[in-house]
């Protein structure tokens, strides 16, 4: 088939790679503008821009999908199809109707559950025990089209949101290709979503991985984890942020956010049921480190207490 895909993060990569090893026509990539990241304000390419540059495919940077002299470019490719995955803007109907096929959409999520910017990472935070991916026929709505194709895989215990994203994403590249072979034999049968069962995953902000320690162990656990790698979960100490990047939930009480050091390399801080043991700690502006490099290069923390500002504050 000849298609567009929009996409943009490192997720909508892997799926970009199966079409074209499948043999379809990848006639142009939709991704966001370069924008800066990172301490210095680099100005980065997206990660879907440096995979086209690679296989020399034409690369469309709109700032607004919606204009109208973009949808003309659109337009004049003829795509059978457009195929989205974490693009980053909302379709106007002059896109989603533009294909003969319209727009199908890699969600990662199993709709109607988790609609929204961050399914991989809500998830996590609410400790589901599967994802999946959705392919998704798109309309109007906010990931509110039929379903395609449905598969969900088992989250570890141990994933974070960066690891499950790899999953996920590796998934949604099988999923998508056998997208197309079933929809150019007439095979799919779309099936309308039951909103009834719809939950939501907005977009996450830096105060987001702010811990709240009168949760419990296992509630701020899965917030670590959904956290991993961006925003991070963080907390302060001695007036000083600190991100907790690896963490388990564990016996015994203590006061919410009160710091109890078992021996030389196991930390663990109090919350409103249960400890969390830290595993991997990363003070501000430091690298970062295991919990018992941290005790050593930090005698006396233990009996302090970690800080929930009344303020709110750049993370």
């Amino acid at each position: 088939m000849k298609l567009i895909y929009m996409g943009t993060p490192p997720f909508a990569v892997p799926p970009f790679e199966s079409l074209i090893s499948a043999g379809h026509d990848l006639a142009a990539i939709v991704t966001r503008i370069d924008k800066p990241a990172g301490r210095g304000k680099t100005i980065t390419q997206p990660a879907v821009k440096l995979a086209a540059q690679v296989h020399r495919i034409t690369v469309l940077q709109p700032r607004r999908v919606r204009e109208p002299e973009f949808i003309e470019v659109l337009r004049s490719y003829q795509p059978d199809a457009i195929i989205v995955a974490a693009y980053g803007q909302i379709l106007p109907t002059s896109i989603l109707t533009l294909p003969k096929l319209g727009c199908i959409n890699i969600h990662a999520s199993l709709l109607p559950s988790y609609r929204g910017a961050a399914p991989i990472n809500w998830a996590i935070i609410n400790g589901e025990q599967q994802a999946g991916i959705t392919i998704m026929q798109m309309d109007e709505g906010m990931d509110t089209g039929a379903i395609l194709l449905q598969e969900a895989i088992l989250v570890s215990p141990e994933d974070t949101a960066g690891t499950l994203t790899e999953k996920l994403s590796q998934l949604g590249s099988t999923m998508i290709v056998k997208a197309l072979t079933l929809a150019g034999s007439g095979g799919l049968t779309p099936r309308t979503q039951d909103n009834s069962g719809a939950t939501l995953a907005p977009l996450l902000k830096k105060t987001d991985g702010l811990i709240d320690w009168t949760g419990s162990a296992n509630m701020i656990h899965n917030r670590i984890r959904g956290m991993n790698p961006w925003p991070g979960a963080y907390t302060f100490l001695d007036s000083r942020m600190i991100k907790i990047l690896r963490s388990e939930a564990a016996g015994g009480s203590e006061e919410p956010g009160r710091l109890f050091q078992r021996d030389n390399n196991t930390l663990e801080a109090g919350t409103g049921s249960g400890m969390l043991r830290i595993l991997d700690i990363q003070l501000e502006g430091k690298r970062p480190m295991s919990a018992g490099e941290f005790l050593r290069g930090q005698r006396g923390v233990a009996g302090k207490k970690f800080e929930r500002p009344t303020e709110p504050r750049k993370a």
